[in-house]
């Protein structure tokens, strides 16, 4: 049985989420695909050991997290109850709504109703009286934004969370939600929104700007882009791949001839920085300051320590970041270029 180190805490760096208070780790522990129903719980427990004992503090969910919807925040319930009990005082466990969680008109969206009700059902799930983060997980243009920011307010006020979160809002959206936040005396603090190599959505719609205008940090999920910036598909599609298991999020589509060869050149590009492709990847969203932490899952507890061994080194030359642009958006650099 896996215990707890007491050196737990001397290689991980911890940011501040933009102008607050709070600090995560460079890498937190998204609790998504593999930590619901279909996975052993034996696995789900000694990865979030094996997280907490590298100094991976931070535990992300959302309510409909699994499969089945729930399922992931009963199974991080199971881990706190048995092995993290002690611990509850080192360690950000964060939640989200948003997305549809139960039939009917109330179970979906931005009301204050959907809102309150799930954070109840994942408190309940949970064994927790608090989380440390409630995100409202997508915006929803059917709600007044009053409304939502509002039930986010009065969830910190009941004490049934420390901190508001947004995720997958975009700048102009963003920037009318902190005002309403502010004007609640609402703790916000953190976005949390796809960024990658691959994705550069955040840089398009506002949001990595206003962000860092408006000092909120951000959580970056995704930033393996569902394993594809790792060596998992670098000769083809394994067997026991997300692809060919789940195939929700990650389609046999996606990994296109032009998708591969960009897969091979940034692989070449971080063996050439003395890193994996997935360790570079990690490292290329958090170059910058600005982003606070960066979401990852796992499927086997020895990958997170693997991934963790490339933040330290999160520097990039100029020339390498030009290479890396001209693989994902143009012809391919050669090896002179960099």
């Amino acid at each position: 049985m896996e215990t707890i180190r007491e050196e737990r805490y001397d290689t991980m760096v911890y940011r501040r989420c933009g102008r607050s208070g709070l600090r995560l780790p460079l890498v937190s522990l998204g609790m998504w695909h593999n930590f619901g129903d279909t996975a052993r719980y034996d696995t789900v427990r000694s990865i979030c050991l094996t997280a907490f004992n590298h100094g991976v503090t931070h535990f992300d969910l959302a309510n409909n997290y699994g499969p089945e919807a729930g399922s992931a925040e009963r199974n991080l319930g199971r881990v706190l109850k048995n092995e993290l009990a002690g611990y509850r005082d080192e360690l950000i466990v964060s939640t989200k709504a948003g997305y549809g969680m139960w039939p009917g008109p109330y179970g979906d969206g931005g009301s204050r109703k959907y809102l309150l009700a799930s954070l109840d059902q994942s408190l309940r799930r949970m064994g927790l009286e608090y989380v440390d983060i409630f995100y409202h997980h997508r915006m929803d243009p059917e709600t007044p934004l009053e409304e939502t920011m509002g039930a986010l307010a009065q969830a910190v006020r009941s004490g049934k969370a420390l901190y508001a979160g947004l995720s997958n809002y975009d700048g102009p959206t963003l920037e009318k939600a902190c005002a309403i936040l502010e004007e609640l005396h609402c703790p916000f603090i953190l976005n949390q929104n796809r960024y990658s190599m691959l994705d550069r959505t955040i840089e398009k719609n506002g949001l990595k700007e206003t962000s860092g205008r408006l000092g909120r940090g951000i959580i970056a999920f995704s930033p393996l882009e569902q394993g594809l910036l790792s060596d998992r598909y670098l000769n083809g599609i394994p067997a026991d791949s997300r692809i060919c298991t789940d195939g929700r999020f990650l389609h046999r589509s996606d990994l296109t001839e032009q998708r591969l060869a960009q897969i091979r050149a940034l692989n070449e590009l971080a063996g050439q920085r003395g890193q994996t492709l997935a360790q570079m990847a990690l490292a290329w969203v958090l170059r910058e300051p600005a982003v606070t932490s960066v979401v990852v899952g796992a499927s086997r507890p020895e990958q997170l320590p693997q991934n963790l061994q490339g933040l330290d080194q999160l520097h990039f030359s100029q020339p390498e970041l030009d290479a890396i642009d001209r693989i994902v958006f143009g012809s391919l650099p050669d090896s002179q270029d960099i």
